[in-house]
C-alpha cells in the first residue's frame, strides 16, 4: 500500500471523528480484529460516550489543557456558583423575611455569643469536610499516576524484552509482534475499563472500550442487554437540576448496575487475567531474557491489581454518613441564625450580610461534596478521559518503531560521545586516550565553572 493511500484513509478517519487506523491492504483491514461475535445493534446514547467533546462542556471535567484569561474570580466553569444560586436565594428570602419582621413587628434579635460559639464548631467541622475530600482527590490522582507509570513500565517491558522469533521462522515471528501488539492493548483496556467501573458504568459496549476487549470473553461483555442496558437521555430540566446542585434531580450513579439482569462481572480484573495468561505464554516460551525482566513484568502485573484495589477504596469509602449529615445540619443551623444576630448591628445590610456569610460557609462545604468522588463527571473530577487519551498516545509511540538495537543508535557519525569527538572519530583511539580525555574534560568543566562564577562576582560588584 502507498503512502499516499495511508494519509488519504487517516484525514478520512479523522473528517468522520473516528480514531484512524492504518489500512493495510486493499481490504481496509483494522488494526483489531471485531469480534466474530458480532455486538447486537443499539441505539446511540451520549452517555455512553466517553469522547468529552460530546459532552456538555458545563458537567464534563475541566480540560486542564484550555487557557482561560479570565481572573479567578469571574470564572463560572468549575465554580460552585451555579450550585449556590438555590440556596442563596433561599437565604436571601429568609434574612429578608426576618430582617422585615425585626424593623416593622417585633426585634427578633438573639446574642451574638451564639455566633461565635457556633462559628467555632461550624469551622471546625467544615474544615474536617474539605481536609477529608481533598485527601480522597489526591488519592484517586496519586493511583492514576501509579497506573500510567505502571502501563509504560509493562509496555517497555513488553516490547523491547520480549523476543520475536523472527530468525526461527517469518510466521512465528510475525505472531510474536502482534502478540505483544495485543499485550499493549490490553494495557490501554485496563486502564479505560477502570475509568468506567470507576464511574459506574459496568459494559464493555463503550465507545473507547468496546475495540479493544470485543475479542474477550468477560462477563461484561455477555451481559449487555439493549433493553435493560441502555439509560434514558436526560430531560433538559434534569440536566438543569443537576447543574443547579439540586439533590432530587440527581440519579442514581449507580442505576445501569442495578438494571443488569445478568452478572456483570468485573472487567479490570478479567483484563488483568488475560494480561497475566499472555505473560504465562511467554515465560513458557522462553521469550523472555532472563529472571530479573520476568519478575519486573510480574512486579507490574502486581502494581496494576493495586492501582485497581486503591481506587475502588477511594471509591466505596466515603466520609460516613453521620459525619456528613451532622455537618450539613450544624451548617444550615449557623446559616439560618444568621439574619437573628446580624440585625441589632446591620439592620438592612442584614440581607446582603447574610447571603455573602451564607455563600462563604455553604460554598466551602459544596467543595467537599464535590471533590469526594474524584473520578465523576463533575467540572472538578479528575479528567480521566485525557489520562486514557494520553496513556494510549504514550503506547502508540512505544509501538511505533521497532524495539531498538544498540549497534543501530550508539555506533553513529553523529554520536557526539563527548561533545566535539564523535564515536567514529573516537574510536580510532587507543583506551587509554579516551580515558585521558574524560579526565581533561572534568578538569575544564570545573575551571569554566569557577571562571563563570568569579566574572559574576565581579559583575556584581561593580554594580
Amino acid at each position: 500500500m502507498s503512502d499516499t493511500t495511508t494519509t488519504t484513509s487517516l484525514q478520512e478517519q479523522d473528517a468522520r471523528g473516528k480514531p484512524p487506523y492504518v489500512n493495510f491492504n486493499s481490504q481496509a483491514t483494522s488494526l483489531r480484529q471485531p469480534s466474530p461475535m458480532p455486538a447486537p445493534e443499539r441505539p446511540q446514547n451520549p452517555r455512553h460516550k466517553s469522547s468529552i467533546r460530546t459532552q456538555d462542556s458545563f458537567t464534563k471535567p475541566r480540560d486542564i489543557e484550555k487557557h482561560s484569561k479570565l481572573p479567578y474570580f469571574l470564572r463560572l466553569h468549575g465554580s460552585i456558583t451555579p450550585r449556590m444560586l438555590v440556596p442563596l436565594g433561599f437565604i436571601g428570602l429568609w434574612a429578608t423575611l426576618i430582617t422585615c419582621i425585626s424593623e416593622f413587628v417585633y426585634e427578633l434579635v438573639v446574642s451574638e455569643i451564639l455566633l461565635t460559639v457556633l462559628g467555632f464548631v461550624v469551622g471546625l467541622g467544615i474544615s474536617f469536610r474539605t481536609s477529608s475530600a481533598y485527601e480522597r482527590y489526591v488519592d484517586g490522582r496519586k493511583f492514576w499516576a501509579q497506573l500510567s507509570q505502571t502501563s509504560r513500565d509493562l509496555a517497555r517491558h513488553i516490547w523491547i524484552h520480549v523476543d520475536e522469533r523472527h530468525e526461527a521462522d517469518a510466521q512465528l515471528g510475525k505472531a510474536d509482534l502482534l502478540g505483544k501488539v495485543t499485550a499493549l492493548n490490553l494495557i490501554l483496556a485496563f486502564a479505560v475499563a477502570l475509568k468506567h467501573r470507576l464511574r459506574f458504568e459496568p459494559y464493555a459496549q463503550y465507545e473507547d472500550l468496546e475495540q479493544l476487549v470485543a475479542h474477550l470473553s468477560t462477563f461484561a461483555g455477555g451481559a449487555f442487554d439493549p433493553e435493560t442496558s441502555e439509560l434514558k437521555p436526560k430531560t433538559k430540566w434534569k440536566r438543569g437540576g443537576e447543574y443547579l446542585g439540586l439533590t432530587f434531580a440527581e440519579s442514581n450513579p449507580r442505576k445501569a448496575i442495578k438494571r443488569s439482569k445478568k452478572n456483570l462481572g468485573h472487567l479490570p480484573l478479567e483484563i488483568l487475567t488475560y494480561l497475566s495468561s499472555y505473560v504465562n505464554a511467554i515465560v513458557k516460551s522462553q521469550q523472555l531474557p532472563g529472571g530479573v525482566q520476568e519478575a519486573m513484568v510480574m512486579a507490574n502485573l502486581a502494581s496494576l491489581n493495586e492501582v485497581l484495589a486503591g481506587t475502588e477504596r477511594v471509591l466505596n469509602t466515603p466520609l460516613p454518613i453521620a459525619y456528613s449529615i451532622a455537618i450539613s445540619q450544624i451548617t444550615w443551623v449557623y446559616v439560618i441564625m444568621l439574619p437573628f444576630q446580624l440585625w441589632h448591628a446591620l439592620r438592612w445590610i442584614t440581607i446582603p450580610g447574610t447571603i455573602v456569610g451564607a455563600y462563604i460557609i455553604l460554598g466551602i462545604a459544596a467543595i467537599g461534596r464535590e471533590i469526594e468522588n474524584p473520578f465523576g463527571r463533575d467540572e472538578n473530577d479528575l479528567p480521566l478521559d485525557k489520562f486514557c487519551e494520553g496513556l494510549e498516545d504514550e503506547l502508540n509511540v512505544i509501538k511505533a518503531k521497532a524495539p531498538p538495537r544498540v549497534e543501530e543508535w550508539v555506533v553513529s557519525e553523529r554520536n557526539e560521545v563527548v561533545f566535539g569527538s564523535s564515536y567514529m572519530m573516537l574510536k580510532e583511539r587507543s583506551t587509554e586516550d579516551i580515558r585521558a580525555g574524560l579526565r581533561a574534560r572534568t578538569n575544564v568543566r570545573a575551571g569554566t565553572r569557577r571562571e563563570h562564577g568569579s566574572r559574576a562576582d565581579g559583575e556584581k560588584e561593580e554594580v
